[in-house]
Formats: C-alpha cells, structure tokens, sequence
C-alpha cells in the first residue's frame, strides 16, 4: 500500500506515525523542531487514516509492512522511526520484522503487552454523528459534542471532517473498519527472538498506558529499552510538552551516535 506523508527538512531519515484517529499532520511543529535538527521528517498516515487509502484490515502486522514499503520506495537507510500510541504498536512491530532498517526507536506512550478496548465511548460518538445529513461543521461538532463534553477530544476528532467531491461530509479516517476491528489496535507485539535496538520508551507523567514496573516485560522483546518519563504530560506527550519531547528525544539519538 502507498501511503501518504509529507516530508520536511534533508537529512537523516525520521519516521514519524501517529496513534489511533489521528494523522502525520498532528506532528507538524514537532517535525519542523525536528527538521532543525538535520533530520529529513516523514510525517506519515497510515492506513484508514488522513490522506493514505482505506483498506479492509487494519492490524499491526498489515500496518507495518506498509512502513516497510514507504521506507524501500523511498530508499531510506538507518530510519528513525517514533510511534506514538497505536503508530507505536505499528513501530515496534517494524522493528521485529525489519530491524535491518531501523536505526533507533522511540515508542511515546505505549508498550509492546496487549491493551483493552478502551475507545468505545469514542467510537459510539463518532458513530451517532448522522454524517451523511450535516449541512456544517458546527452541527456535526454538536452531534459529537452529546458524548464527548471535552472540546479538545472534539477538535482533534474534527480535523478528521472534509467535504467529500459530492458535497457531503466524510471523515477521513475508515471508520466503518476501525469500529469493526478495533481489538487489533490493542493486540500484543510479540516476537520469539529478542531485538538488537536501542529504544527510549517515553511516558506521560500523567498518563496510565504505562505503569511502573511494566518496562520488565517489554525489555524481553527489546533488551536496550530504556524509560524516559516527562513529566506534566498526558497521552499526548507531543501536544503537552512539545519542548521537552524534542529534548528528550534528542537527548537519546546524540548517545546513539
């Protein structure tokens, strides 16, 4: 599958891919910051989501091997890659199967074990929103706004809303698929062998996705992961403390050189 991405900057190679309902675009500030760096960013979405095609299955396996193909199409060496959340799972699984490829990893709140369905509420709202019928992006926000109270939950979902060719409203990410198939965003990255890789496995101080403690298991897959916990931050480690992301990402790829 060709996905679509945009890049920024020339230099080394750094994939960047995003978690569930979102696109390459939510990494735009931060891939400019990184870009000043010397780094050539690839921005990606992946599939069912922004700009990239629709397709029937959506799991990790499927997701990564279409990583795989941007980076053999594009003749990148010695890839970055950051994943957050699902593009986490996405990554990791990447770096399994084509650790040839990869030069280092950074996982953003996420780790490898299997994780519970826990977008129900979200999927249930985007799924009353009549969308075939809405006349404005207003009215589409006050559908979704009946389950979900928090505007900035809102305003990131809305990003994904564009007026189709025949005038109508869509959302861009599959979300017929995504609500089908939405067990496999949570499944468990195993591998049988463990991967010679530096990874930084980074937290939200306030976020939950990752315990103390957990990092155990996951250095069974990835025996040089190391945790970097930034602190004031929720799952979106990117929106809430952007700088300090930068720093500790950068902080981790000078000691790999």
């Amino acid at each position: 599958m060709k996905l679509h991405f945009k890049k920024t900057g020339e230099g080394k190679p750094f994939i960047i891919l995003h978690g569930l309902f979102g696109s390459g675009d939510n990494w735009m500030t931060f891939a400019r910051a990184l870009a000043e760096e010397g780094y050539s960013v690839y921005q990606v979405d992946l599939r069912n989501h922004g700009h990239s095609p629709h397709a029937a299955l959506h799991n990790n396996k499927e997701m990564s091997q279409d990583v795989f193909e941007l980076i053999q199409s594009n003749n990148l060496k010695d890839v970055v890659v950051l994943g957050h959340s699902m593009g986490g799972k996405v990554a990791m699984q990447l770096a399994i199967d084509h650790r040839e490829s990869i030069a280092s990893l950074i996982v953003v709140d996420i780790l490898p074990h299997y994780y519970p369905v826990h977008h129900r509420t979200i999927l249930d709202a985007l799924l009353s929103v009549d969308i075939d019928h809405v006349q404005s992006r207003d009215e589409a926000e006050q559908q979704l706004g009946i389950n979900i109270k928090e505007q900035s939950a809102r305003q990131f979902l809305m990003k994904n809303l564009y007026r189709k060719e025949d005038k109508h409203f869509g959302w861009r990410f599959n979300l017929t698929v995504l609500n089908e198939q939405i067990e496999s965003v949570g499944e468990a990255v195993e591998s049988s062998i463990a991967v010679d890789l530096h990874v930084l496995f980074i937290k939200g101080g306030d976020s939950n996705y990752i315990k103390e403690g957990e990092l155990i298991d996951s250095k069974k897959i990835f025996p040089k992961a190391e945790l970097a916990i930034i602190e004031n931050a929720g799952h979106w480690v990117h929106a809430d403390q952007p700088v300090k992301l930068l720093e500790v990402v950068m902080n981790f790829l000078h000691r790999q050189e």
